[in-house]
């Protein structure tokens, strides 16, 4: 008697990053619930599930069962929720895609990297340090660096993006929907050539 593999309940876990609540709406921080959002316009469902410190919906890219994740941590401790998510459908590191804002691209640049550093992104920073390692695909969305060499920073990301940044930041984002598409559905190689 042959016993079947069961397939696993989602095959990739994609991690959009940001802050809750009104007061970080339409910050440069939220950028990633923003291409969280339009993914699920897209779908057709809501991410409004509440699990794993997290707002989550599950959707089909190609094939593919999807969870999406907006952690509801805070940005500074993202990896509480991500590793949750992960232990639970015992998710390699590989299989976890993250999307967030950059400050080092220009307003509306899109990068993808197979793996890497945090690049001093605080949110990157806690998963890469509570989930095992850098070995994640990412969706990095420019929001440009402050005008001024000596502002703060933090006061830079939790920002409101101006109406002038709107639309690059919008297309970005499409754009970052698109990539996430081409990542699951072909590979990270494709969607690093079309989209970086």
């Amino acid at each position: 008697m042959f016993l079947r593999r069961k397939k696993p309940p989602v095959s990739w876990i994609v991690a959009f990053l940001g802050n809750p609540g009104l007061r970080y709406e339409n910050t440069r921080h939220n950028v990633g619930f923003v291409v969280a959002d339009l993914i699920a316009d897209k779908m057709q469902v809501k991410v409004n599930r509440s699990k794993w410190s997290a707002l989550t919906a599950t959707v089909k890219i190609g094939y593919d069962p999807i969870l999406l994740l907006k952690p509801q941590t805070y940005m500074n401790l993202s990896g509480n929720s991500v590793k949750q998510a992960m232990n639970f459908y015992r998710m390699p590191l590989e299989k976890v895609i993250v999307v967030s804002d950059d400050v080092s691209l220009p307003v509306g640049k899109l990068r993808i990297r197979r793996s890497g550093s945090s690049g001093g992104h605080n949110g990157i920073r806690d998963i890469i340090s509570k989930c095992g390692g850098d070995t994640f695909p990412r969706i990095r969305i420019g929001v440009g660096s402050p005008p001024v060499e000596d502002f703060d920073m933090a006061d830079w990301v939790l920002s409101k993006i101006s109406e002038a940044e709107q639309e690059a930041i919008n297309a970005s984002a499409l754009n970052a929907v698109a990539a996430l598409e081409t990542i699951i559905e072909e590979s990270i190689d494709r969607a690093m050539t079309e989209f970086n």
